[in-house]
């Protein structure tokens, strides 16, 4: 048995062609900068849905629990669900209520 060895791989082995439509970036070379700001998003490609005012209460509520360190537990759902259906300004000082207990 031959021991393994690389000298037989040429460096160019691993490249990727450089086309147009390629989605995956180069890869990183030693001097790169690696910190950089991601671009501005585009107006023209956001989604244009509007959430139920339901839902959004249940995202809210959702991110106030878990920022209160109560991350809800799959079991919690239902509640959330239902604490959502009543009415926003019950939801807000809900939200309020948590939001004074960190």
């Amino acid at each position: 048995m031959t021991p393994w060895s690389n000298e037989n791989l040429s460096p160019c082995a691993y490249a990727v062609p450089d086309h147009h439509d390629n989605p995956w970036p180069t890869p990183i070379q030693a001097g790169d900068d690696l910190d950089y700001f991601l671009p501005p998003p585009n107006p023209a490609e956001r989604l244009h849905w509007i959430l139920d005012p339901r839902d959004e209460r249940r995202l809210a509520l959702n991110a106030t629990l878990t920022a209160a360190g109560i991350p809800p537990m799959p079991e919690d759902r239902a509640v959330i669900d239902q604490l959502s259906a009543l009415p926003a300004d019950v939801n807000t000082v809900l939200q309020r209520w948590l939001h004074h207990a960190l």
